[in-house]
């Protein structure tokens, strides 16, 4: 049978993190907050509660709910920016913290565009993040390789969402700032040596019994 579960958008980003995280959240149903989670969270409420407004042509429409059946997503965006005169949009993420090195806040503002791409049968060529950390606005283009890296972590999400399975920790130093660093443990992968000194006494005791 076909699998028909939406992927939500925000399982995207948890799997660019950390594909752990991403699987211990939505497989398992674990969360915990932490302070920089909480402030995300009051951040994001701020915008999503808005009310819609328009301003020199453009609508501002928060807190949208989206679908994109055909990629298996579903969400709610912050921000959808409308040019009344042309009904060209793009979407608006908003962010806690600051730009990335990585891609991971890119790919969720991409398959927020794939999404309204979707519903709305228009071509979204550009969204923007908007960081309260830097308090500035980046735009940002949806380029063919931005989309064929989004929709390759739309596929390994589904896949580690269908598989029902959490994958082992591996400590890096951005676990320390994950909301379920406490949850997760993954500095236990390390310490725990039991497995390699029973190893070590077995090939002792094999090697005396050989010199025997």
């Amino acid at each position: 049978m076909q699998d028909t579960r939406l992927i939500p958008l925000s399982a995207l980003q948890h799997y660019a993190f950390c594909p752990r995280q991403c699987a211990l959240i939505h497989n398992e149903q674990v969360w915990s907050e932490n302070f920089l989670t909480a402030q995300g969270q009051q951040l994001h409420q701020r915008v999503d509660h808005g009310l819609p407004e328009s301003r020199k042509g453009i609508r501002y429409e928060r807190g949208v709910e989206v679908s994109a059946p055909s990629l298996g997503l579903t969400g709610k965006l912050d921000l959808v920016e409308v040019d009344i005169a042309t009904g060209v949009c793009f979407p608006v993420e908003y962010k806690r913290g600051k730009p990335k090195q990585d891609h991971i806040d890119l790919i969720q503002l991409c398959a927020q565009a794939l999404c309204l791409e979707e519903m709305l049968g228009l071509n979204v060529s550009h969204g923007a993040i908007w960081y309260w950390q830097t308090r500035h606005r980046h735009q940002v283009e949806i380029s063919e390789t931005l989309r064929e890296e989004t929709l390759s972590i739309i596929e390994a999400t589904r896949n580690l969402l269908n598989s029902g399975k959490t994958p082992k920790a591996k400590y890096e130093k951005k676990c320390d700032a994950c909301s379920l660093y406490e949850l997760c443990n993954p500095k236990l992968t390390f310490r725990d040596k039991s497995r390699s000194y029973v190893q070590a006494i077995y090939q002792e005791r094999s090697f005396e019994e050989t010199e025997k």
